[in-house]
Order: C-alpha cells, then sequence, then structure tokens
C-alpha cells in the first residue's frame, strides 16, 4: 500500500501547528500569571545565533504551507512577517492552517515525482516531490516547532510533560499498556547491547 504525499504532509502539519498554537496559549497564560509581558518571550531565543521565537513560528508556518504549495501546484500565500503579539502568531498559525485545509487530495497526485527547485541567494536545491516532502520541509517544520517549544522550556514555562506539538498527553502514554511494551523493549535493548 502506498501512502500520498497528502497523506504525510496535510494531516500532520495541521496537528502540529495546532499544538504550537496550544503551547502559545499556554506561554501566554504562563507568562500574564507570573506579570511577565508575553512579547518579551517572542525575542527569546536558545543560543544567540539562532531565530527568536517569533521567527521559528514564522519559519514554521512558511515551511508548511509553502511545501505543500509547492507540491500541490498551487499558489504560495504570502504573510507578512509583523506579528508582534502571541495573538499575532497564533493568527499566522490559523491562517496557515486554514490554507492548508483548502488543498484537495488529488493536487497531490503524482507529486512525489515532481521537479521542485529552490533558489537561495548562495545556493539553488533540486529535489524530487518525495525528497523534497521528506528531506526539506518536513524536517524543517519539525525543526522549528520543536525549536519554538524549546525556547519556551529554556525560559521557565513548565508545559506539565505534555508534548504539545503533538498533541500526546506524557503522562496518558505512561499509564498504558504501551508504556509498559516500550519498558520491557528498552531493557531487552539494553540487554543486548543496543541503547535506547
Amino acid at each position: 500500500m502506498s501512502v500520498s504525499m497528502y497523506t504525510v504532509s496535510i494531516p500532520v502539519f495541521m496537528q502540529h501547528l495546532n499544538g504550537l498554537s496550544g503551547v502559545l496559549d499556554k506561554a501566554a497564560a504562563w507568562a500574564s500569571e507570573r506579570k511577565i509581558e508575553p512579547e518579551a518571550l517572542l525575542k527569546a531565543r536558545l543560543a544567540p545565533d539562532m531565530f527568536h521565537l517569533t521567527r521559528q513560528v514564522q519559519i514554521a508556518c512558511d515551511s508548511a504551507k509553502g511545501g505543500v504549495a509547492r507540491l500541490a501546484g498551487v499558489e504560495i500565500p504570502k504573510h507578512e512577517d509583523n506579528e508582534t503579539s502571541i495573538a499575532d502568531l497564533k493568527a499566522r498559525i490559523a491562517k496557515t492552517i486554514a490554507f492548508l485545509k483548502t488543498l484537495d487530495r488529488k493536487a497531490f497526485a503524482g507529486a512525489e515525482d515532481k521537479h521542485i527547485v529552490l533558489k537561495f541567494p548562495t545556493n539553488t536545491f533540486e529535489f524530487n516531490g518525495a525528497d523534497y516532502l521528506g528531506k526539506f520541509v518536513l524536517p524543517n517544520v519539525y525543526f522549528h516547532i520543536t525549536t519554538a517549544y524549546g525556547i519556551l522550556r529554556n525560559r521557565g514555562r513548565v508545559l506539565h510533560r505534555v508534548l504539545e506539538p503533538g498533541g500526546i498527553v506524557l503522562r496518558r502514554l505512561l499509564n498504558s499498556r504501551f508504556a509498559a511494551a516500550l519498558a520491557r523493549a528498552r531493557d531487552h535493548a539494553v540487554v543486548v547491547g543496543h541503547g535506547l
């Protein structure tokens, strides 16, 4: 059974972007409880040479919408990079998700073989559609969403052990039979010399 390019992009990006929006809600509430201006979080970064939270969210959205637009052969929506509040970032995420919802599964037929060319000031990259999605778009979306989450965790925002970007509650996972099976597998892997 083959997996469609639509299936491994649109629903995945919608799930993770919704999770990122939820993380931003929790960050705003956390900042409010501590009388910290939520906008102070927007310029936070993990390291001096990394992008700040606002840019991480912008790139996550741009990677998702640009990636699927190229694969579906439609125009990439333009979003100004002018967000100055958490509400603005949430609105950008909502616009991105709204765009993703407009794309028809049929537009992705044959997308795995589509020739994609990305031109940057110092480089040009060429991919087939499958490599573009799997080796460029997905990693970029995951990286920037995870980095946004990491910035908020690094600033002291406790997210109660919730894997927010994917919407999976870790406590439920730990209480499940899956967790017991995972523990057994981990113990077995350690015994045979393959640490997990």
